[in-house]
């Protein structure tokens, strides 16, 4: 079953990155926007190609997440000053992350001056340049309003920008009046229709879904962890519970995004050395209302209703809608006991994890009010020794793909001499 159209996890992992900050994901789509126009007008690529690369172009600065976020707001300084770092990032998270690899090098070149850039033999160098002329065209006509002048960069042209790529986006700014239908907000509309394009398998699908989890780790690597050991715990369970292959299906999506609204809670909160304060929780607590409104409309109902369930009780007593258990599904409980497990097992800023005899005890005590549904914590009960096994071993992959990033990125950035 289709639980997610192509076009929507588009427009989900821009949703999601706005969680994080809105500023340079709309920068992202003005620039994908560009960069489709002018690649269109090129007539080298397949409409479903252009969907890949608009896809590509609006996250080019996703490294910048990990590697800037105090100078996001200073985008002069973090584009032209303090550029191959975030970029570098950016493609490695594309390589190892994304189901579209190949493209990956375009994050990574687009910062590139041109006369280096023509040099190399890379399949979409010309998406790298038109990102580059694109990306400039944003920041400069955004920081300097009325006094921005479309023809500034024409000194650069064949050094640091391609000179065919100035004149083809001369070509369009003519043709179509790019900056009009930026500044009046009708390029949005465009450019959702040539999402309409994207072709994503299953596997595409997952993957991209699977990365948004790993964007997890852009608050706190720590929620990452919390994300896999969530998902382990609650594929075991529904093995356990003997739960078809279609529920097993929607709770493996809902408990993978469960969390997606943490990405718009401040990391203060997040990684607090000590208890939160009411109010605080109660910002914590927005999370599942946040990420209502991003996922809505964006996938079947059955992972949605799963997803923004996992801190309802059988009680009554959980948020935001005060489900009870007759108004819940089994894998939804599923999905509440497993996010408890999380918040015990793993250590948090202000403790260590817990032992398995207080983590039993809690989970016990929690079936006996009602508030956790008793089968499914019975079963974790049963099980739990081989079930933190194997969360021990996906913890540990997960650990592992982070190193791997870390290690690649120094190395490249040794290359380049960040």
């Amino acid at each position: 079953m289709e639980y997610i159209k192509s076009k929507d996890i588009y427009l989900l992992m821009r949703d999601i990155m706005k969680l994080i900050h809105p500023r340079l994901i709309e920068h992202g789509s003005r620039v994908a926007y560009m960069v489709y126009l002018m690649l269109r007008e090129k007539n080298r690529y397949e409409p479903f190609e252009l969907a890949d690369i608009v896809m590509v172009a609006t996250m080019h600065d996703i490294g910048a997440y990990m590697t800037e976020e105090g100078k996001i707001n200073d985008m002069l300084r973090y584009e032209s000053r303090d550029s191959m770092a975030h970029s570098i990032y950016g493609y490695l998270f594309f390589k190892y992350l994304s189901p579209v690899p190949d493209l990956s090098k375009a994050i990574m070149y687009h910062h590139m001056d041109y006369e280096q850039l023509k040099a190399v033999d890379y399949e979409y160098k010309d998406v790298a340049a038109y990102i580059n002329i694109a990306e400039k065209m944003d920041i400069y006509s955004t920081s300097m309003g009325s006094q921005f002048d479309l023809y500034m960069f024409e000194k650069q042209a064949g050094t640091k920008l391609s000179a065919d790529g100035l004149a083809l986006f001369y070509q369009i700014e003519g043709k179509y009046n790019v900056f009009d239908k930026i500044k009046s907000g009708e390029y949005k509309q465009e450019l959702d229709k040539i999402v309409d394009y994207m072709i994503f398998n299953n596997e595409d699908k997952k993957k991209f879904l699977e990365m948004l989890g790993y964007c997890l780790g852009f608050r706190s690597k720590s929620m990452v962890v919390d994300n896999i050991t969530t998902i382990c715990v609650c594929e075991d369970l529904a093995e356990e519970m003997m739960l078809s292959g279609a529920e097993r299906e929607i709770l493996y999506y809902g408990a993978l995004i469960h969390d997606i609204g943490m990405l718009a809670i401040p990391r203060e909160i997040i990684e607090a050395p000590r208890k939160l304060e009411p109010e605080e929780i109660q910002t914590l607590r927005t999370h599942v209302e946040i990420a209502e409104k991003a996922l809505r409309n964006k996938m079947q109902s059955e992972v949605f209703d799963i997803a923004l369930a996992h801190h309802e009780r059988c009680d009554g007593s959980g948020y935001p809608h005060r489900l009870k258990d007759m108004q819940m599904n089994m894998p939804q409980k599923i999905l509440q006991v497993a996010d408890v497990v999380t918040a015990l097992v793993n250590p948090r800023s202000y403790r260590k994890d817990m032992p398995k005899e207080k983590v039993i005890a809690i989970l016990n005590e929690e079936a006996s009010k009602n508030r956790l549904k008793k089968t499914v914590v019975t079963t974790f009960v049963k099980s739990y020794d081989h079930i933190m096994e194997r969360v021990k071993k996906e913890s540990a992959e997960i650990m592992k793909m982070y190193d791997t990033l870390n290690m690649q990125y120094e190395m490249v950035s040794k290359k380049y001499k960040i």
